[in-house]
């Protein structure tokens, strides 16, 4: 079946099969390797991705329902003139990237979480990247990242 979307910004048009899953899209069609495969069952968040800015875990969803979205991967988020988004910039500066794995969901997450609440409290940032597992960092970390993109991006847009 042919779908047609937007993908970081560009119009796809592709044809799959209806039990494909979004990761696999992504991964293996249109080469956008950042969003990792890590349990298969939606409870670690390395595959997040946004369809219309809400994450979503795309090895639960299949292809087809990206159908008229707008999707955002992380090859897709960036700053100003290209640069890193702030947020990337805040996980690099507070050290929030070790092994670099869970590091695209994660900032997907944070993304959306800034989005709807740009200066959350610690409690409300655990349950916003409550989605996400990090084996490496024990969270304060990500943590302290999060809320210092709260504090670069105060005023933008996000």
């Amino acid at each position: 079946m042919l779908i047609e979307f937007i993908c970081n910004g560009k119009e796809i048009s592709v044809d799959v099969l209806a039990e494909m899953r979004a990761l696999d899209l992504i991964r293996n069609e249109l080469l956008l390797t950042g969003t990792k495969c890590g349990c298969s069952k939606g409870e670690c968040g390395s595959c997040t991705i946004l369809v219309d800015g809400i994450p979503e875990c795309s090895c639960l969803l299949l292809a087809p329902k990206l159908q008229g979205k707008v999707i955002t991967t992380i090859e897709g988020l960036e700053g100003a003139d290209g640069e890193l988004h702030p947020i990337q910039q805040a996980f690099l500066e507070e050290g929030a990237v070790q092994c670099g794995f869970c590091t695209p969901g994660m900032i997907l997450s944070t993304k959306a979480l800034l989005k709807k609440n740009p200066a959350p409290t610690v409690t409300e940032i655990e349950e916003g990247l409550s989605g996400n597992i990090c084996r490496c960092t024990g969270y304060t970390k990500i943590i302290k990242a999060v809320q210092f993109a709260a504090l670069k991006l105060k005023g933008s847009e996000i």
